[in-house]
């Protein structure tokens, strides 16, 4: 059998299902899936690409008035929507010590010298001290934003939180051995999805001290109620 073959035959069978599929998309999925198919227009492609190409248009994205949310999923939803674009949490600062860095190095195995050898560092290091693991400060955003407090949960009408993953991750300075950091998270989208919704807020480190913050990413989480 060739291969135009083979994937005209997976074509059919997948278009027959293309609600279920498209249901365990993310939202972010059929965005790029619905570009990738837009862009198909005037170009010669295979028959079974044109045949998905109106499931897909017609449910691009989970738009509001498909997704039937309950009535708390319904009241976060709009209590968020006045808050976008805002940074709705700053978080206490925390003291990122050797003693910390040391302990990541040995759970992690990255022990290099620029993160465990404070003498090495003063001579070697173009920074003249060590500096955290740039996972390190990533590991800590839990702990430095609101997400993880079990006696004041920052959705209590979810029954579920779950992270999702995270976006554009980038260390843009060093956190050195003894600074203190913080973090500030700021709400940049919310999408209903089945049984609940998905978040995105933009999370920036802040180092004492710095103008430059020690990392700046876009955590995803979902709320399922």
């Amino acid at each position: 059998m060739k291969v135009v073959d083979i994937l005209k035959h997976k074509s059919e069978s997948l278009a027959k299902h293309h609600f279920e599929i498209k249901e365990l998309m993310s939202p972010a999925l059929r965005e790029y899936l619905h570009d990738f198919v837009s862009k198909t227009n005037g170009i010669q492609v295979f028959d079974w690409v044109r045949e998905l190409a109106p499931a897909v248009n017609e449910d691009v994205s989970p738009r509001e008035e498909e997704i039937e949310l309950s009535s708390e999923a319904l009241a976060v939803y709009q209590e968020l929507q006045t808050k976008l674009d805002q940074v709705v949490h700053v978080g206490d600062w925390v003291t990122i010590d050797q003693e910390r860095i040391n302990a990541f190095g040995e759970v992690t195995e990255d022990t290099q010298w620029i993160h465990t050898d404070p003498e090495r560092a003063v001579q070697e290091s173009p920074f003249k001290t060590t500096v955290a693991h740039g996972f390190l400060t990533l590991s800590m955003l839990s702990r430095m934003t609101d997400s993880v407090d079990p006696e004041n949960p920052l959705f209590p009408t979810a029954k579920m939180v779950v992270n999702v993953g995270l976006n554009q991750v980038r260390f843009p300075y060093p956190v050195k051995s003894g600074n203190r950091i913080r973090t500030h998270s700021k709400l940049i989208k919310v999408t209903p999805i089945r049984k609940g919704l998905e978040l995105e807020r933009e999370m920036t480190v802040e180092i004492e001290g710095i103008r430059r913050p020690g990392c700046v990413a876009v955590s995803v989480i979902r709320l399922y109620f």
